[in-house]
């Protein structure tokens, strides 16, 4: 396979078609090695439109590069950003964060996956991004507040803890909802208990480790 085309292919088929536009992310996409963050059994599918098994447990996915995508562009990452990332995986959305931030702290919940995105991230130089092994949902409170928080996979609703996490101007992206139909979520904290979200594109994920569901129980 020829991997520079492949990842031609994949910035230009599937990543502009979803409205990501934006030249810094799509140089980005070009210069971080998506391969290098994919488990040797699957690299074959490193660039195909589709999530990516991680790990042994359901759910553990490299979400599909459209949607990595368009996450980084809505979040608008800039290099004075502290970042919290929520589910690490194998450490290339955490690689795409850390090359636009000043600095990102990663949750993993999987002992094994937290030590393949240390090493991954290592291996690709980026020195601005830590991954602690940990159940990341109610976030890092001590250590905020954020600029930015991203959810690597999808909750029932946004976690109102995480949000307190934010700096005033700061940004929360996740995928919420249930299946069939899940909106991708950008919440920003315009004041001290001011939020407005927007939900801008459809796209379906696997849920998050941790992340209580609400009751199926209905009055």
């Amino acid at each position: 396979m020829d991997l520079n085309q492949a990842r031609f292919n994949m910035i230009e088929q599937q990543i502009r078609p979803w409205e990501v536009l934006d030249p810094q992310v799509l140089e980005l996409l070009s210069v971080v090695r998506r391969e290098d963050f994919v488990p040797l059994a699957h690299q074959a599918l490193a660039f195909v439109d589709m999530d990516i098994p991680t790990g042994k447990l359901p759910g553990q996915v490299m979400l599909a590069p459209r949607v990595q995508a368009r996450l980084v562009q809505d979040l608008a990452v800039k290099k004075s950003d502290k970042v919290l990332e929520i589910g690490a995986g194998t450490g290339f959305m955490t690689a795409l964060l850390a090359h636009q931030a000043a600095q990102v702290l990663s949750f993993e919940i999987d002992a094994e996956l937290a030590r393949q995105a240390t090493a991954n991230l290592q291996k690709a130089g980026v020195s601005n991004a830590k991954v602690r092994h940990a159940d990341g949902s109610n976030g890092a409170a001590s250590e905020g507040p954020f600029d930015v928080i991203v959810l690597g996979g999808s909750v029932a609703e946004v976690p109102q803890a995480l949000l307190q996490q934010l700096a005033v101007g700061g940004r929360l992206a996740t995928i919420v909802g249930e299946e069939p139909m899940m909106r991708a979520t950008v919440v920003t904290r315009t004041g001290q208990n001011s939020f407005v979200t927007a939900q801008p594109w459809d796209a379906n994920a696997p849920r998050l480790i941790g992340f209580a569901e609400p009751s199926a129980f209905r009055f």
